[in-house]
């Protein structure tokens, strides 16, 4: 799939190649649907978690705090 925003002829070749039914009054809503979210997505891509540890290495009421603070 393109970068360019999924228009409904291609969310209904995309939902037939998933065996997923979908009526043809719904390409619209789901292309824009995939358009919403693959935006969110693409913010979350840039942001700088540095040296934050992926979420199974949290462990609540262990966290380390700096003593500058």
């Amino acid at each position: 799939m393109s970068t360019d925003e999924l228009t409904p002829p291609e969310a209904a070749r995309w939902a037939a190649w998933a065996a997923l039914p979908l009526d043809d009054a719904r390409h619209a809503e789901v292309a824009a649907t995939a358009h919403h979210i693959r935006s969110v997505v693409s913010v979350l891509r840039e942001l700088d978690f540095g040296a934050t540890p992926p979420a199974p290495a949290y462990r609540a009421g262990e966290e380390k705090h700096d003593a500058a603070l």
